[in-house]
């Protein structure tokens, strides 16, 4: 186990406990000698971490310190790097570039020792096979970020065409597809919409009332009621 890892597992263990904690217990669950205990909380307490007491005691980790990156564990680093994986060739260029550029920014604080693990991930998130949707993903962003209403012409599985104003709340991925979850002022009801089935999409002036987080859960809270309907009936 690295230096780095091990300080980052000392800290889950004080922050694990509110009483305190013995050297001995710290250095049977790292897997590490009493003193190296030691000199790892000298450590921690050099670079900020408001660690009190002291040998023979045992230590209690105060409430407010955060992890600087450089304590990312070895698999938190790996979940990472895939998620930066897949918003580079899943989504649009402005949310790939900037999920590149998070990861840079995370790269330049890690000690050395642990940059080779950042970038050499065992894991593969192909590029997107799905269509280029009608509606700019970057609008969508938009619309939801400000509430913005949408105005498109939708086609549905019977091949019939409508045009809808929508209040874009939520987007889903999929393998196959991506799916908007909005309150369509035609049907006066919260509905899914295909981004494949989008023809045409324009963003309005108009914002739509209420928070948009409200939105989400009146519109989780049908979902949900609806599957339960489903499963009292299927019992």
């Amino acid at each position: 186990m690295s230096q780095s890892q091990r300080l980052f597992d000392i800290l889950q263990i004080l922050r694990r406990h509110r009483q305190a904690v013995s050297g001995t217990f710290l250095a049977q669950e790292t897997g590490v000698s009493l003193r190296t205990i030691y000199r790892d909380i000298s450590l921690l307490q050099s670079i900020g971490a408001d660690i009190e007491g002291e040998p023979g005691y045992g230590y209690v980790l105060k409430p407010g310190f955060m992890l600087p990156p450089l304590m990312f564990s070895e698999a938190e680093m790996k979940a990472i790097t895939l998620g930066v994986q897949w918003v580079t060739r899943q989504t649009d260029e402005e949310l790939s570039a900037a999920a590149q550029d998070a990861l840079s920014k995370i790269e330049a604080v890690l000690p050395p020792e642990l940059r080779p693990r950042l970038i050499d991930n065992d894991f593969h998130i192909g590029f997107s096979s799905l269509p280029a949707p009608a509606i700019d993903l970057r609008v969508l962003r938009q619309a939801m970020q400000q509430q913005m209403k949408l105005r498109i012409v939708y086609r549905d599985a019977r091949d019939a065409d409508s045009d809808r104003v929508i209040w874009p709340i939520a987007v889903a991925f999929f393998d196959s597809r991506r799916i908007i979850a909005g309150w369509c002022e035609l049907r006066q009801d919260f509905r899914m919409f295909r981004a494949d089935r989008i023809l045409e999409a324009a963003l309005l002036a108009d914002r739509y009332p209420g928070k948009r987080r409200d939105l989400v859960k009146q519109w989780r809270a049908q979902v949900q009621e609806a599957r339960d309907a489903m499963t009292g009936e299927t019992i």
